[in-house]
């Protein structure tokens, strides 16, 4: 079984997704970028996309009664690999040792021209 996770701390889903989903003990994020939930607009440059997106992933996780802690695996698409150093900054910043598991990919393209999109899978609350 599997259950809906939906906050207004995160921009509604601008496909046919759900924000994240609660089955089998785990929770899974959508891909967040790097919009504003309350105006739905994309920040500008990367440090900012960068920190709204985590913060959008934060959201979602914290609507599903978790935090950054509880993840063990995210997904970190860049528009441009040559941004690695500078976003491991923004993240370190963010996500806490023990880190989680992290794989890395320089994308074509992402949603609305993003610089960087994020997902999360996280252990569920019990």
């Amino acid at each position: 079984m599997k259950q809906r996770i939906e906050t207004g701390g995160a921009p509604q889903a601008i496909g046919p997704y759900s924000q994240g989903i609660a089955a089998a003990g785990w929770i899974h994020t959508a891909g967040q970028i790097g919009l504003d939930p309350a105006s739905g607009e994309l920040v500008e440059g990367l440090e900012a996309q960068s920190k709204r997106a985590l913060a959008n992933v934060g959201a979602i996780l914290a609507a599903a009664g978790c935090s950054w802690g509880d993840v063990v695996k995210t997904t970190v698409y860049l528009a441009d690999l040559g941004d690695f150093a500078a976003f491991n900054a923004i993240y370190a910043g963010i996500v806490a040792e023990p880190f989680p598991a992290r794989s890395t990919i320089q994308a074509a393209a992402l949603p609305k021209g993003a610089l960087v999109e994020i997902d999360a899978i996280a252990l569920a609350p019990r």
